[in-house]
């Protein structure tokens, strides 16, 4: 892993490779992505069974499409006991986080004879993406949780997942475990674009929603691009992001795993150490070539390392810290004697991790927060997914004829001044 000194001409350029590695889509990518929606707009399940049995499945049917009862209680039977603890645990610590977002409608009278308020409801309908990773043998659990939990605590009546099916036509039994054990009942075996599709429009069996989240491949990520505005999306996601500030307290070893937590996502996952420690720099770097090598991933790993990571080293946290709002990273980690100190220099990050033993996988699991969170940058006018991204507001205005008469003409006068000579005569012609 490369060392820099900061400030350096080297360091901005590597800074600007990092921000501007993003997520792209090449004209073959919408047309492909579009030619998908389209079908399914047109065709319905029948092309989500198509396109699942070309690209995940051929055992799925228009009659198989949507997960049965006896699937879940299959699924439920199978999984390890620990496993549905840990499930347990997970979803209790979450939802409970989650709680602490809810918002309640209010209604105020700031004026004689006025009132005015604001409603807060959930959405109709909401689709959770659960990506089928290397074919549904790691299935991503938590994708189910960090979409579902605040879609439920919101209070959204209807919720279907949908998640491509392994090689046999069947979903990975641990998905199926967290999303019975959430009360998500309807889950459809169909991925990439064309799920989003069915989801964004609706088919025979699919419901249309009203919001869709949840990771995924560039596929999927240009589908929900496309498709946003006809539902709401959680966000544009780019690849993996983790930014290390750490001073000599530090554990190297600790350092150099959490770094590799990243790297192992993507080829273009960014993984960035930043600290004062020349020491911890050097010791920081030979341990990471050690534990990479024993990676699952490396190949993946060591791409992002290579071309998307570095240590930079500054000469303090507080140029650490401003060098780390620049980035605006997705996972900011805080590995000082004294993290709680800086928390008000932090200004933009999608999760902030403080202090030795608060890796980022906590916050991918089990922490409580969502782990769904803003990349490429956009921390620095975006927010982690929550109970926010599944509901609406609606003003609520009431005047009294007395409160009417008494600001009508600023009305009448500031619509006159826009030209919008019809506004202003709903007001006179009440007068």
């Amino acid at each position: 892993m490369k060392l820099f000194e900061y400030p350096s001409a080297d360091v901005r350029a590597r800074v600007r490779n990092i921000i501007d590695r993003g997520l792209g889509f090449s004209k073959a990518d919408y047309d492909n992505v579009q030619a998908f929606i389209d079908d399914v707009r047109t065709r319905g399940d029948e092309a989500l069974v198509a396109y699942t049995n070309q690209f995940d499945s051929g055992a799925v049917t228009q009659d198989t499409l949507k997960v049965t009862d006896a699937e879940f209680e299959h699924a439920l039977a199978s999984v390890d006991p620990l496993f549905l603890d840990s499930l347990k645990r997970a979803i209790d610590q979450l939802t409970r986080f989650h709680e602490k977002q809810k918002q309640n409608a209010w209604i105020d009278t700031p004026r004689n004879g006025v009132i005015v308020g604001q409603l807060v409801r959930p959405v109709g309908a909401a689709g959770i993406y659960v990506p089928g990773a290397k074919g549904g043998k790691t299935p991503l659990v938590s994708s189910v949780l960090m979409g579902g939990i605040p879609a439920k605590v919101a209070g959204v009546s209807t919720i279907a997942l949908m998640t491509p099916p392994m090689e046999n036509g069947e979903v990975n039994p641990h998905i199926l475990a967290a999303a019975a054990k959430m009360g998500i009942t309807s889950v459809f075996k169909a991925g990439s674009a064309w799920a989003i599709a069915a989801l964004a429009y609706g088919t025979r069996q699919v419901p249309k929603v009203n919001v869709i989240v949840g990771p995924g491949n560039i596929y999927v990520t240009l589908a929900k691009k496309i498709v946003a505005g006809t539902v709401g999306i959680d966000m544009i996601a780019g690849p993996s992001e983790i930014l290390i500030i750490a001073d000599h307290t530090a554990n190297p070893e600790f350092v150099a795993a959490d770094l590799l937590s990243q790297a192992e996502h993507d080829a273009r996952a960014s993984a960035i150490l930043v600290t004062d420690s020349r020491k911890l720099a050097e010791q920081t770097a030979s341990i990471l070539e050690r534990q990479l090598s024993a990676l699952a991933r490396q190949d993946t790993a060591r791409q992002s390392i290579d071309n998307f990571g570095a240590i930079m080293l500054v000469p303090d946290i507080e140029t650490g810290i401003d060098l780390s709002n620049q980035l605006a990273p997705e996972h900011l980690e805080l590995m000082v004697s004294a993290p709680f100190d800086y928390i008000d220099r932090i200004q933009n990050a999608g999760a902030l991790f403080l202090g030795h033993y608060t890796p980022e996988p906590m916050g991918d699991y089990i922490a409580g927060p969502n782990h769904v969170l803003p990349t490429a940058g956009t921390a620095r006018f975006s927010s982690a997914l929550s109970v926010d991204h599944f509901i609406k507001k609606t003003s609520l205005i009431h005047y009294s004829r007395t409160a009417f008469e008494n600001e009508a003409e600023d009305v009448i006068r500031l619509a006159e001044i826009e030209g919008l000579t019809a506004h202003a005569n709903s007001v006179k012609i009440r007068k």
